[in-house]
């Protein structure tokens, strides 16, 4: 929706984004789209190859679209197999012990940089 406004005040956008469907229903009027992972549309974290050129690309479609509404889909892949997709940020039963003792600790830190007054506004 923010690249909608800012293309209606005439600022060209380009999203980079995994998630072709949610960027198309929003209508959105330029996409680089990755297959990957939710969280890293721009590539692996580290891989500066892969980032370097999604980045690339986000720059020769803003300005070779003549139009909104283009999807440029590139070749990137998280993994040779498919098996990240139904392994990638799953929870599993064995696991809860562990995720509940982060979430405490994280909400345990959270509350004491809110006490120290380091907080978002």
């Amino acid at each position: 929706m923010t690249a909608r406004t800012l293309e209606a005040a005439g600022i060209a956008t380009v999203v980079i984004g995994s998630a072709l469907d949610i960027l198309r229903t929003a209508g959105t009027p330029r996409v680089i789209f990755n297959d990957l992972p939710l969280g890293n549309p721009v590539g692996k974290p580290f891989d500066r190859d892969m980032q370097h050129r999604t980045v690339s690309a986000a720059f020769e479609l803003l300005f070779s679209a003549e139009a909104p509404g283009a999807v440029k889909t590139l070749p990137h892949q998280w993994s040779t197999q498919d098996a990240w997709r139904e392994n990638f940020m799953a929870v599993r039963a064995e696991d809860a012990a562990t995720l509940e003792a982060l979430g405490r600790a994280t909400q345990a830190t959270r509350l004491e940089n809110k006490a120290k007054g380091l907080f978002r506004r």
